[in-house]
Protein backbone atom coordinates (compact mmCIF):
# COMPACT_ATOMS: atom_id res chain seq x y z
CA UNK A 1 0.00 0.00 0.00
CA UNK A 2 2.75 2.28 0.80
CA UNK A 3 4.66 1.26 -2.53
CA UNK A 4 1.33 1.98 -4.23
CA UNK A 5 1.14 5.45 -2.39
CA UNK A 6 4.51 6.16 -3.14
CA UNK A 7 4.66 5.51 -7.05
CA UNK A 8 1.39 7.49 -7.46
CA UNK A 9 3.59 10.46 -5.85
CA UNK A 10 6.07 10.05 -7.68
CA UNK A 11 4.05 9.69 -10.97
CA UNK A 12 1.72 13.30 -9.71
CA UNK A 13 5.49 15.07 -9.62
CA UNK A 14 6.93 13.80 -12.73
CA UNK A 15 3.48 15.05 -14.88
CA UNK A 16 3.69 18.55 -12.94
CA UNK A 17 7.78 18.39 -13.81
CA UNK A 18 6.32 17.84 -17.53
CA UNK A 19 3.22 20.17 -17.80
CA UNK A 20 4.94 23.47 -18.71
CA UNK A 21 6.56 21.66 -21.63
CA UNK A 22 2.98 20.38 -22.43
CA UNK A 23 2.84 22.69 -25.52
CA UNK A 24 6.37 22.23 -26.74
CA UNK A 25 4.82 18.59 -26.62
CA UNK A 26 1.81 19.75 -29.04
CA UNK A 27 4.24 21.84 -31.57
CA UNK A 28 6.27 18.67 -32.46
CA UNK A 29 3.13 16.35 -32.43
CA UNK A 30 1.15 18.48 -34.79
CA UNK A 31 4.41 19.13 -37.01
CA UNK A 32 4.77 15.55 -37.11
CA UNK A 33 1.34 14.65 -37.70
CA UNK A 34 0.83 17.23 -40.42
CA UNK A 35 3.23 16.32 -42.07
CA UNK A 36 2.69 12.68 -42.29
CA UNK A 37 -0.89 13.86 -43.41
CA UNK A 38 0.99 16.05 -46.11
CA UNK A 39 4.86 15.30 -46.53
CA UNK A 40 5.38 18.56 -48.63
CA UNK A 41 4.28 20.41 -45.40
CA UNK A 42 7.66 20.31 -43.58
CA UNK A 43 9.71 22.14 -45.71
CA UNK A 44 11.61 25.80 -45.95
CA UNK A 45 8.90 27.63 -47.59
CA UNK A 46 6.33 26.17 -45.50
CA UNK A 47 8.35 27.27 -42.53
CA UNK A 48 8.79 30.54 -43.88
CA UNK A 49 5.11 31.00 -44.21
CA UNK A 50 4.16 29.58 -41.00
CA UNK A 51 6.68 31.39 -38.94
CA UNK A 52 5.23 34.50 -40.95
CA UNK A 53 1.84 34.12 -39.85
CA UNK A 54 2.63 33.07 -36.69
CA UNK A 55 4.43 36.25 -36.05
CA UNK A 56 1.98 38.40 -36.82
CA UNK A 57 -0.43 36.62 -34.84
CA UNK A 58 2.63 36.61 -31.63
CA UNK A 59 2.74 40.24 -32.12
CA UNK A 60 -0.85 40.69 -31.31
CA UNK A 61 -0.92 38.20 -28.88
CA UNK A 62 2.20 39.19 -26.80
CA UNK A 63 0.92 42.61 -24.93
CA UNK A 64 -2.96 40.60 -24.22
CA UNK A 65 -0.01 37.95 -22.36
CA UNK A 66 0.45 40.68 -19.96
CA UNK A 67 -3.27 41.46 -19.34
CA UNK A 68 -4.18 38.03 -19.04
CA UNK A 69 -1.33 37.23 -16.62
CA UNK A 70 -3.22 39.93 -14.38
CA UNK A 71 -6.36 37.69 -14.85
CA UNK A 72 -8.12 40.21 -16.91
CA UNK A 73 -8.88 40.22 -20.90
CA UNK A 74 -9.11 42.62 -23.63
CA UNK A 75 -11.08 41.79 -26.17
CA UNK A 76 -10.43 44.72 -28.70
CA UNK A 77 -6.93 43.63 -29.86
CA UNK A 78 -8.51 42.82 -33.69
CA UNK A 79 -10.26 46.38 -33.16
CA UNK A 80 -6.86 47.76 -32.37
CA UNK A 81 -5.04 46.36 -35.00
CA UNK A 82 -7.64 47.03 -37.99
CA UNK A 83 -8.17 50.44 -36.73
CA UNK A 84 -4.30 50.98 -36.56
CA UNK A 85 -4.25 49.26 -40.43
CA UNK A 86 -6.38 52.62 -41.19
CA UNK A 87 -4.33 55.23 -39.75
CA UNK A 88 -1.17 54.30 -40.92
CA UNK A 89 -2.36 54.03 -44.29
CA UNK A 90 -4.13 57.50 -44.13
CA UNK A 91 -0.95 59.00 -42.36
CA UNK A 92 2.06 57.77 -44.40
CA UNK A 93 1.23 59.75 -47.35
CA UNK A 94 1.10 62.65 -44.74
CA UNK A 95 4.20 62.09 -42.65
CA UNK A 96 6.21 59.23 -44.23
CA UNK A 97 7.84 57.04 -41.78
CA UNK A 98 6.73 59.44 -38.66
CA UNK A 99 3.34 57.42 -39.17
CA UNK A 100 4.74 54.23 -37.94
CA UNK A 101 5.36 55.17 -34.17
CA UNK A 102 2.31 57.81 -33.90
CA UNK A 103 0.34 54.61 -34.83
CA UNK A 104 1.50 52.81 -32.27
CA UNK A 105 1.12 55.51 -30.11
CA UNK A 106 -2.77 56.08 -30.50
CA UNK A 107 -2.47 52.35 -29.90
CA UNK A 108 -1.11 53.03 -26.39
CA UNK A 109 -3.46 55.24 -26.17
CA UNK A 110 -6.64 53.24 -26.36
CA UNK A 111 -5.22 50.92 -24.37
CA UNK A 112 -4.31 53.10 -21.39
CA UNK A 113 -7.95 54.37 -21.83
CA UNK A 114 -9.20 50.69 -21.37
CA UNK A 115 -6.93 50.32 -18.43
CA UNK A 116 -8.43 53.19 -17.20
CA UNK A 117 -11.94 52.72 -17.15
CA UNK A 118 -11.47 48.82 -16.02
CA UNK A 119 -9.49 50.06 -13.28
CA UNK A 120 -11.18 53.51 -11.95
CA UNK A 121 -14.43 53.03 -12.86
CA UNK A 122 -13.81 49.35 -11.50
CA UNK A 123 -16.06 47.85 -14.65
CA UNK A 124 -14.88 44.31 -15.29
CA UNK A 125 -11.98 44.27 -17.91
CA UNK A 126 -14.21 42.14 -20.69
CA UNK A 127 -16.74 45.27 -20.90
CA UNK A 128 -13.75 48.02 -20.85
CA UNK A 129 -12.39 46.55 -23.76
CA UNK A 130 -15.63 45.15 -25.32
CA UNK A 131 -16.71 49.14 -25.18
CA UNK A 132 -13.54 50.07 -26.71
CA UNK A 133 -13.40 47.47 -29.68
CA UNK A 134 -16.63 48.98 -30.50
CA UNK A 135 -15.40 52.30 -30.51
CA UNK A 136 -12.43 51.70 -32.98
CA UNK A 137 -14.08 49.52 -35.22
CA UNK A 138 -17.01 52.96 -35.21
CA UNK A 139 -14.23 55.34 -35.94
CA UNK A 140 -12.73 52.78 -38.69
CA UNK A 141 -16.00 52.74 -40.55
CA UNK A 142 -16.24 56.76 -40.11
CA UNK A 143 -12.72 57.70 -41.36
CA UNK A 144 -13.25 56.72 -45.57
CA UNK A 145 -16.83 55.90 -44.87
CA UNK A 146 -15.95 51.93 -44.21
CA UNK A 147 -13.81 51.38 -47.06
CA UNK A 148 -10.63 49.80 -47.48
CA UNK A 149 -7.27 51.92 -47.97
CA UNK A 150 -5.16 51.24 -50.47
CA UNK A 151 -1.20 51.78 -50.46
CA UNK A 152 -0.56 50.34 -53.86
CA UNK A 153 -0.16 54.11 -54.72
CA UNK A 154 0.83 56.57 -51.68
CA UNK A 155 2.36 54.81 -48.67
CA UNK A 156 3.80 51.60 -50.72
CA UNK A 157 7.15 52.79 -50.55
CA UNK A 158 7.53 53.54 -46.84
CA UNK A 159 5.62 50.30 -45.90
CA UNK A 160 7.33 48.02 -47.92
CA UNK A 161 10.55 47.23 -46.19
CA UNK A 162 7.90 45.49 -43.46
CA UNK A 163 7.00 43.20 -45.93
CA UNK A 164 10.38 42.51 -47.45
CA UNK A 165 13.31 40.77 -45.95
CA UNK A 166 16.79 41.45 -44.75
CA UNK A 167 19.21 39.07 -43.39
CA UNK A 168 19.52 36.00 -45.15
CA UNK A 169 16.46 36.34 -46.44
CA UNK A 170 14.42 35.64 -43.68
CA UNK A 171 11.16 38.02 -43.63
CA UNK A 172 11.17 41.54 -41.74
CA UNK A 173 8.19 40.32 -40.28
CA UNK A 174 9.89 37.72 -38.60
CA UNK A 175 12.75 40.22 -37.60
CA UNK A 176 10.26 42.35 -35.99
CA UNK A 177 8.08 39.63 -33.96
CA UNK A 178 12.06 38.58 -32.56
CA UNK A 179 12.24 42.02 -31.64
CA UNK A 180 9.25 42.18 -29.84
CA UNK A 181 10.07 38.74 -27.80
CA UNK A 182 13.00 39.57 -26.97
CA UNK A 183 11.88 43.05 -25.64
CA UNK A 184 8.72 41.38 -23.92
CA UNK A 185 11.17 38.82 -22.13
CA UNK A 186 13.89 41.15 -21.04
CA UNK A 187 10.72 43.29 -19.84
CA UNK A 188 9.20 40.16 -17.98
CA UNK A 189 12.64 38.79 -16.34
CA UNK A 190 14.08 42.54 -15.47
CA UNK A 191 11.97 45.04 -15.00
CA UNK A 192 8.98 45.94 -12.40
CA UNK A 193 6.22 46.08 -14.79
CA UNK A 194 7.38 42.07 -15.75
CA UNK A 195 7.33 41.23 -12.31
CA UNK A 196 4.82 42.89 -10.72
CA UNK A 197 1.90 42.02 -13.07
CA UNK A 198 2.95 38.25 -12.26
CA UNK A 199 2.72 39.14 -8.90
CA UNK A 200 -0.57 40.90 -9.20
CA UNK A 201 -2.42 38.41 -11.53
CA UNK A 202 -1.00 35.28 -8.54
CA UNK A 203 -2.56 37.42 -5.83
CA UNK A 204 -4.02 40.71 -5.93
CA UNK A 205 -4.68 41.51 -2.09
CA UNK A 206 -1.20 40.31 -1.13
CA UNK A 207 0.25 42.44 -4.05
CA UNK A 208 -1.30 45.62 -2.54
CA UNK A 209 -0.33 43.78 1.41
CA UNK A 210 3.44 44.04 -0.41
CA UNK A 211 2.90 47.50 -1.11
CA UNK A 212 2.62 47.28 -5.47
CA UNK A 213 1.26 49.84 -7.06
CA UNK A 214 -1.60 47.78 -8.90
CA UNK A 215 -3.76 50.24 -10.26
CA UNK A 216 -0.70 51.54 -12.14
CA UNK A 217 0.31 48.82 -13.25
CA UNK A 218 -2.60 47.19 -14.31
CA UNK A 219 -3.67 50.05 -16.64
CA UNK A 220 0.26 49.97 -17.91
CA UNK A 221 -0.47 46.22 -19.34
CA UNK A 222 -3.62 47.03 -21.30
CA UNK A 223 -1.84 49.89 -22.42
CA UNK A 224 1.40 47.64 -23.97
CA UNK A 225 -1.68 44.98 -24.78
CA UNK A 226 -2.65 48.32 -27.09
CA UNK A 227 0.50 49.52 -28.64
CA UNK A 228 1.42 45.48 -29.63
CA UNK A 229 -1.86 45.78 -31.08
CA UNK A 230 -1.53 48.76 -33.31
CA UNK A 231 2.20 47.61 -34.41
CA UNK A 232 0.12 44.23 -35.33
CA UNK A 233 -2.05 46.32 -37.56
CA UNK A 234 0.82 48.07 -39.16
CA UNK A 235 2.80 44.84 -40.13
CA UNK A 236 -1.12 43.44 -41.37
CA UNK A 237 -1.71 47.26 -43.37
CA UNK A 238 2.03 46.46 -44.93
CA UNK A 239 2.15 42.82 -45.60
CA UNK A 240 -1.38 43.35 -47.30
CA UNK A 241 -0.93 46.81 -49.12
CA UNK A 242 -4.22 48.01 -47.20
CA UNK A 243 -5.94 48.96 -44.33
CA UNK A 244 -9.20 48.24 -43.48
CA UNK A 245 -11.65 48.40 -40.67
CA UNK A 246 -11.84 44.69 -40.56
CA UNK A 247 -8.80 43.61 -41.46
CA UNK A 248 -7.96 42.03 -38.09
CA UNK A 249 -11.02 40.44 -37.49
CA UNK A 250 -10.59 36.79 -37.82
CA UNK A 251 -7.35 37.19 -35.27
CA UNK A 252 -9.17 37.67 -31.95
CA UNK A 253 -9.76 33.88 -31.16
CA UNK A 254 -6.52 32.91 -32.91
CA UNK A 255 -4.66 35.55 -30.51
CA UNK A 256 -6.54 34.48 -27.19
CA UNK A 257 -5.93 31.00 -28.17
CA UNK A 258 -2.28 31.67 -28.87
CA UNK A 259 -1.74 32.76 -24.84
CA UNK A 260 -3.74 30.40 -23.74
CA UNK A 261 -2.90 27.03 -25.41
CA UNK A 262 0.95 28.32 -25.11
CA UNK A 263 0.19 27.78 -21.10
CA UNK A 264 -0.79 31.20 -19.75
CA UNK A 265 -3.46 30.66 -16.99
CA UNK A 266 -6.53 32.59 -18.06
CA UNK A 267 -6.94 32.92 -13.93
CA UNK A 268 -3.31 35.05 -13.47
CA UNK A 269 -0.54 34.60 -12.10
CA UNK A 270 0.89 31.78 -14.17
CA UNK A 271 2.65 32.67 -17.93
CA UNK A 272 5.45 34.50 -20.35
CA UNK A 273 5.75 35.45 -23.80
CA UNK A 274 8.01 32.57 -24.04
CA UNK A 275 5.00 30.80 -23.66
CA UNK A 276 3.08 32.42 -26.22
CA UNK A 277 5.77 32.51 -28.92
CA UNK A 278 4.88 28.55 -28.83
CA UNK A 279 1.04 29.08 -28.33
CA UNK A 280 1.48 31.06 -31.87
CA UNK A 281 3.52 28.68 -33.55
CA UNK A 282 1.26 26.05 -32.60
CA UNK A 283 -2.04 28.20 -33.73
CA UNK A 284 -0.31 28.66 -36.86
CA UNK A 285 0.17 25.30 -37.83
CA UNK A 286 -3.38 24.24 -37.09
CA UNK A 287 -4.88 27.18 -39.08
CA UNK A 288 -2.17 26.39 -41.87
CA UNK A 289 -1.92 22.53 -41.44
CA UNK A 290 -5.54 22.42 -42.06
CA UNK A 291 -5.17 24.03 -45.04
CA UNK A 292 -2.46 21.93 -46.63
CA UNK A 293 -4.98 18.81 -45.48
CA UNK A 294 -7.87 20.30 -47.30
CA UNK A 295 -10.04 21.22 -44.26
CA UNK A 296 -12.28 24.19 -44.94
CA UNK A 297 -11.22 27.79 -43.78
CA UNK A 298 -14.08 28.29 -42.30
CA UNK A 299 -13.97 24.91 -40.28
CA UNK A 300 -10.70 26.87 -38.66
CA UNK A 301 -12.84 29.02 -35.71
CA UNK A 302 -14.42 25.43 -34.22
CA UNK A 303 -10.74 23.89 -34.17
CA UNK A 304 -10.39 27.29 -32.04
CA UNK A 305 -13.08 27.18 -29.83
CA UNK A 306 -12.18 23.34 -28.84
CA UNK A 307 -8.50 24.01 -28.50
CA UNK A 308 -9.56 27.18 -26.61
CA UNK A 309 -12.03 24.93 -24.24
CA UNK A 310 -9.39 22.74 -23.73
CA UNK A 311 -6.68 25.08 -23.08
CA UNK A 312 -8.34 26.90 -20.19
CA UNK A 313 -9.71 23.63 -18.63
CA UNK A 314 -6.23 22.69 -18.18
CA UNK A 315 -4.48 25.64 -16.85
CA UNK A 316 -7.02 27.26 -14.94
CA UNK A 317 -6.38 27.70 -11.25
CA UNK A 318 -10.02 26.69 -9.46
CA UNK A 319 -8.36 27.69 -6.07
CA UNK A 320 -9.29 31.11 -7.69
CA UNK A 321 -12.94 30.83 -8.07
CA UNK A 322 -15.07 31.18 -5.71
CA UNK A 323 -18.25 30.61 -7.72
CA UNK A 324 -18.38 29.71 -11.36
CA UNK A 325 -20.66 32.16 -13.07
Amino acid sequence: MAGAAAQQVSFGGLADRLRPYTPLFLLVFLIAGVNAAEPGFATLTTLSVVLSDASILFILAAGLTFVIMLGGIDLSVQAAASFASMIVAELLPRVDYAAFPATVLVGLAFGLASGFVHVKLRIPSFIATLAAAGVMTGLSLLMEDGRTVSLLDQGREESAWIAGAWLFGVPNVIVIAALVGAGGMLAQRYTRFGRYSAAIGAGEPAAIAAGIPVDRYKILAFGVSGAFAALAGVVLAARLSSGSPDLASQLLLPAIAAVIVGGTAITGGVGSIGRTVVGALIVSIVRIGMTFVGVDIFAQQIVFGAALIFAVFVTIDRSKIGVLK
